[in-house]
């Protein structure tokens, strides 16, 4: 079990291999997720508001990995059920192909070969996007054990993506944060703000 880039969600076809960037590969967000959860991680402290400095070394897929299973100590298990769904996507993608009475036998067995050849990257996709939700779960329960009222990033490097996703993670927690994302223009340039509601 690995984590890599792959790239956005394939669209797989009878007439080839497609790429849906409406659905980008989410290994891309993870380094900011994990940069976030090591910077949260001390639990409940006599300050709630947080201004987090951002780390220029770029991290490997093993570091991640690494720093992904120190604060989610039951990622495997949580894989092998991305496993699971990750079959099931392959699965019914062939299941629809060969309930698709319109295609000819040759573009029957041109798509069918076109899911095949993409299996393995609907697998890595699918477990990058397994790993950056737990990343988010772990971040969220650091948020609500340390009562954070306030978390500033810097707007690039996916710190903002990060941020934003955590509003709707927060909202679906069993006892919800409510979550308010800012952008304000400083001096040292665009800042995001993540205002949060402990109930």
């Amino acid at each position: 079990m690995q984590l890599k880039y792959v790239g956005d969600m394939p669209l797989v076809s009878k007439n080839g291999v497609g790429f849906d960037h409406t659905q980008p590969d989410k290994y891309k967000f993870l380094q900011a997720a994990v940069e976030l959860l090591e910077a949260l991680n001390y639990g409940e402290t006599e300050t709630t508001k947080h201004l987090y400095k951002t780390q220029s070394v770029e991290l490997s897929s093993d570091d991640l990995m690494e720093l992904i299973k120190k604060h989610v100590p039951s990622l495997f298990n949580e894989f092998a059920s991305c496993d699971i769904k990750a079959h099931d996507v392959v699965h019914d993608l062939v299941n629809r192909v060969k309930a698709n009475n319109d295609l000819t036998e040759n573009e029957r067995v041109a798509w069918l070969e076109n899911i095949k050849l993409m299996r393995a990257y609907y697998y890595q996709h699918t477990i990058n996007r397994c790993a950056y939700g737990e990343a988010l779960k772990a971040l969220g329960d650091e948020i609500h054990e340390g009562h954070i009222e306030e978390i500033k990033v810097p707007m690039f490097k996916n710190y903002g993506i990060v941020l934003n996703d955590m509003v709707e993670v927060l909202l679906k927690r069993k006892v919800p944060i409510n979550a308010v994302l800012q952008i304000e223009n400083t001096s040292e340039g665009l800042v995001g703000k993540l205002i949060l509601h402990h109930s």
